[in-house]
């Protein structure tokens, strides 16, 4: 949000505002080296020798008196989140764009600068290498040997599990209604952000600063802000 807030003069109104805004968080995603898979990338080759060679069961009860249930949970949603980081930046980024967002291959390809036919091609790649790994390895989709519950104590003991810090299982869900809402707004900010085409990028006049002001005032921003706060 702030990426896009502070480089608004240099949308020049050559493509919606969501795709600009989408390029945006593709770019910083891409180039984000902070979190600890940047430092230590992974592979699926990595995460399913460590399914199959982990010594799961020599690991002591380390739950702390938390429901198991609720652990296993956790451990299956974060376990998307690690096959993402499994993924190079770009196919993670299209996997993103194409399973999460849903994005149509005109504007997925547009933000990522390829045709809609490259974006399709590799989408389904991307998607078959993911659904080969859990048809293998996992059991709680597939017929592989990892079932959540069995690997609470090693993920906790390896730090990728936290019993007093859930971060998935503790985060309540967006309603659907909110999310089409805050698709209906951001279709109005594209049409908001037309008048963004007629500022000079440079020594921009005080009508651009008030543009600015309106914008970061607006009820469509406001509920976009609402939203990812929920």
């Amino acid at each position: 949000m702030l990426k896009v807030i502070t480089h608004l003069s240099s949308f020049r109104g050559e493509s919606a505002f969501a795709t600009w805004a989408f390029r945006i968080a593709m770019n910083h995603l891409k180039n984000y080296g902070k979190h600890m898979f940047a430092q230590h990338p992974l592979s699926f080759e990595y995460y399913g020798d460590d399914i199959v060679n982990a010594k799961i069961q020599d690991v002591p009860d380390m739950t702390q008196d938390v429901e198991k249930t609720v652990l296993a949970e956790e451990l299956k949603l974060s376990c998307t989140n690690v096959m993402l980081q499994c993924l190079d930046p770009d196919s993670r980024c299209i996997f993103i764009l194409g399973t999460m967002f849903r994005l149509d291959s005109r504007m997925a390809g547009e933000i990522l600068d390829m045709t809609p036919e490259a974006y399709r091609q590799k989408l389904s790649r991307i998607r078959k290498k993911m659904a080969d790994f859990l048809g293998t390895y996992c059991g709680e989709y597939g017929n592989g040997r990892c079932r959540c519950r069995d690997r609470i104590n090693y993920a906790i003991s390896s730090h990728r599990l936290d019993p007093l810090r859930l971060d998935y299982t503790s985060a309540g869900e967006i309603p659907l209604d909110t999310m089409l809402d805050v698709k209906c707004v951001m279709e109005e900010i594209d049409d908001l952000s037309q008048d963004f085409s007629f500022c000079r990028p440079y020594r921009a006049p005080e009508r651009t600063r008030s543009l600015i002001l309106e914008f970061l005032d607006s009820t469509q921003l406001s509920v976009v802000k609402n939203a990812s706060a929920v």
